[in-house]
């Protein structure tokens, strides 16, 4: 007796596009707001989307690559004001 449906295709496939996608998003937003946040957080779902070899390699690389450049972005502003917080 069988009490669910047999998996018809990969399990876990549509959710590694998903992370791709949402590391290159996180990445390019993380330019702009909050990249100490987005910047890491692009870098792991990036990571793990390639990880579980994703389709989408190529928006999973510039995810990475914005996650990497959120967190240079951020070293820039800090060695350039001398400190880690924000003051008006």
């Amino acid at each position: 007796m069988q009490l669910t449906a047999p998996a018809n295709r990969r399990t876990g496939f549509r959710d590694t596009d998903g992370m791709a996608v949402a590391s290159f998003v996180l990445g390019l937003l993380g330019l702009l707001v909050l990249n100490v946040v987005l910047g890491p957080l692009a870098i792991v779902l990036a990571g793990a989307a390639l990880w579980r070899g994703t389709t989408r390699r190529g928006r999973a690389l510039l995810g990475l690559g914005l996650g990497v450049a959120d967190l240079l972005v951020l070293m820039a502003f800090v060695q350039a004001d001398q400190t880690f917080s924000w003051s008006l």
